[in-house]
């Protein structure tokens, strides 16, 4: 899924990516609007992870739809 399909079917994933991500704030995932790297970032910072770990789990939630 590229991020313009992402973007076009964020508001129905926002909800899952709450239950994953659920230190982030609904301000904080519409801020990231589906982009990928956006998210990955917050969760890094949130979450205290790794830039690399970050992004796979990111690459592993979007590849699930």
């Amino acid at each position: 899924m590229n991020n313009d399909q992402i973007a076009g079917k964020w508001k129905q994933l926002k909800g899952e990516a709450k239950v994953m991500w659920g230190k982030l704030t609904d301000d904080e995932l519409d801020q990231a609007e589906g982009h990928k790297d956006k998210l990955a970032g917050m969760i890094q910072e949130r979450y205290g992870k790794t830039k690399e770990d970050a992004q796979r789990e990111v690459d592993d939630f979007f590849s699930r739809y």
